[in-house]
């Protein structure tokens, strides 16, 4: 391969296919149209988390299949899978009528401004077909409707027929059914989700009449691919359609042409020359399992050689992250407690509920669970299905996805205090500073804890103390309520870096302030008592500091030794 100008050449936030076939580092998917063309329904809906490649393979399928300058785009695939697999596909090339259309950048706070921005993109489209008007091809009644579009002057009802119609244009002017390709088609329905004044009711009805009349009983239809991030609930918007195939990130084809496989990284960090950071792009950007194949999140990949191989949260700042900000905040005891463990390395088993209903996100925890996982804030582990009921085992992917957890659950737990603050307790933790340790622990409970929370007891302390090891991660390990010994110690703290300290914790709750420090003192001899420093030197943690720490309300007593 030639020497190339990596930081000019890379595909950073490009995705038509022909701008990065001719001028960017490729990563070879073109089989995804074979295995297309070997066996696909009349509508396929593809999700998968985004920025992982699905406008970009779209771009991919318009440039072969499309009419339009057949015999130039041809040689885009040249040399690739699909341009070696035969003439039975490469007859398919440049042989259809193809309207693209992608819907990603309508995100508007009104359901008026949605309709609005919907008509644009139908103006915008439709300017690419006026040759169906200038030839005269087009008349009456079907020349005014095209013009209506085509000047921003449409109903509502019109605009949900316009894209409909123009397959049937096409189909009559050519001769030939007509392949659509709807990218990012629930955009609209997440905006009028989290907006402030929701429209969700109002997108839904809207997307599903622009959306059936375009693609059910459609004889001008040759196929249609549509992509998205969610699958909205079938009972809602697909319910008319029974040709639909889906590939979701649990079950379905195509597992792996959407991100990067373990293989094409290695390959595409040697052509780079880094080759020797596999291991830090594996920890950062790996640990999506989509269908059972392991899969890099490709935004991050190429950010990060883009960057000189500057680990980063890439990924995450490319939009919101309100579904984790509305999880936080809609958390109850349990829902804390689950985000914890899965912080910490943890797993949690959840029903999946792939067709996903809004408003259920915070009624039914599989959908919101489930929802996370669609999204690419979880990763399936394990997929087993009970009557028909698939169940999947749930983790945090890697540390790029783990840094959005933690900042939003340090969030919640720091209110008036600032991030330096809790900084500086944990380093008096790990210095076995005792007293400015408790010292700054109960200023910190004190802040974020009410009398209702305190009524919890050891759940409550617990979770509280487990959420506030987080800012460790993941220069520490921090382990909960782990066997070692002759028990189970509540809290450790193992070091990732040899020669550092350790901490190990057990607590109790006194129920009077005068107890709380012979319960202090119970704690640390329970450390001694039960052995809890095994597991440390195990590990080859030579230094552990050992705090007893009892509560009773919003006051402790700390214990070291």
């Amino acid at each position: 391969m030639e020497t190339m100008e990596w930081k000019k050449r890379l595909p950073v936030g490009a995705s038509d296919f022909k701008r990065i076939r001719e001028e960017c580092y490729f990563v070879d998917k073109t089989r995804f149209i074979k295995e297309f063309l070997d066996d696909h329904s009349e509508v396929t809906l593809i999700t998968r988390p985004r920025r992982f490649g699905k406008t970009m393979a779209m771009s991919m399928l318009s440039y072969f299949f499309s009419m339009k300058n057949a015999e130039e785009n041809r040689k885009l695939f040249e040399g690739t899978y699909i341009g070696q697999a035969g003439e039975k596909y490469l007859r398919e090339q440049g042989k259809w009528p193809v309207v693209m259309l992608s819907l990603k950048d309508i995100k508007p706070l009104k359901y008026k401004s949605m309709v609005a921005q919907i008509g644009i993109n139908m103006h915008e489209l439709y300017g690419q077909y006026r040759y169906l008007t200038e030839e005269n091809f087009l008349q009456g009644d079907d020349y005014d409707a095209f013009q209506d579009i085509l000047y921003e002057r449409a109903s509502e009802d019109a605009l949900q027929s316009s894209l409909g119609k123009l397959l049937h244009y096409l189909h009559r002017y050519h001769g030939k059914q007509v392949i659509l390709l709807l990218d990012e088609y629930d955009s609209p329905i997440q905006a009028g989700w989290s907006a402030k004044e929701s429209y969700y009711d109002e997108a839904i009805s809207f997307m599903r009449a622009f959306l059936i009349r375009a693609v059910k009983d459609n004889t001008a239809l040759h196929f249609a691919v549509l992509t998205g991030v969610l699958r909205v609930a079938k009972e809602s918007i697909f319910s008319a359609l029974n040709n639909l195939e889906v590939s979701t990130v649990v079950q379905g084809n195509y597992a792996d042409i959407f991100g990067f496989t373990q293989e094409e990284v290695a390959v595409f960090a040697k052509e780079v020359g880094h080759a020797d950071k596999l291991g830090e792009i594996k920890e950062w950007y790996d640990g999506y399992c989509f269908s059972g194949k392991e899969i890099y999140n490709p935004w991050s990949v190429v950010n990060y050689f883009h960057n000189d191989c500057f680990a980063n949260v890439y990924w995450l700042n490319t939009s919101s992250n309100d579904i984790v900000t509305n999880l936080m905040r809609h958390a109850d005891e349990e829902d804390e407690r689950k985000l914890l463990l899965l912080l910490h390395g943890e797993t949690i088993g959840v029903g999946i509920r792939e067709g996903v209903i809004y408003s259920d996100l915070y009624e039914s925890k599989d959908a919101l669970y489930t929802m996370l996982l669609t999204t690419g804030y979880l990763k399936s582990m394990r997929v087993e299905t009970d009557g028909g009921i698939p169940y999947c085992e749930v983790a945090i992917p890697n540390l790029e996805v783990r840094t959005v957890y933690q900042l939003e659950i340090m969030e919640r737990y720091r209110r008036k205090l600032e991030l330096s603050d809790l900084h500086i307790i944990l380093k008096h933790l790990l210095a076995g500073r005792a007293e400015e340790f408790a010292r700054g622990l109960e200023k910190y409970l004190v802040q974020i804890a009410s009398f209702h929370d305190t009524g919890n007891k050891e759940s409550f302390y617990h979770g509280f103390m487990l959420g506030l090891m987080a800012w460790l991660l993941p220069r520490y390990r921090v382990v909960s309520n782990r066997e070692s010994g002759y028990g189970r110690f509540d809290l450790g703290i193992f070091p990732k870096v040899e020669g550092a300290p350790g901490a190990v914790m057990e607590f109790k709750v006194s129920e009077t302030e005068d107890g709380l420090e012979r319960a202090a003192q119970a704690a640390l001899s329970q450390i001694a008592g039960k052995q809890y420093l095994a597991e440390f030197a195990a590990e080859g943690v030579t230094q552990v500091w050992q705090y007893g720490i009892s509560f009773c309300g919003k006051k402790i007593w700390l214990a070291r030794g």
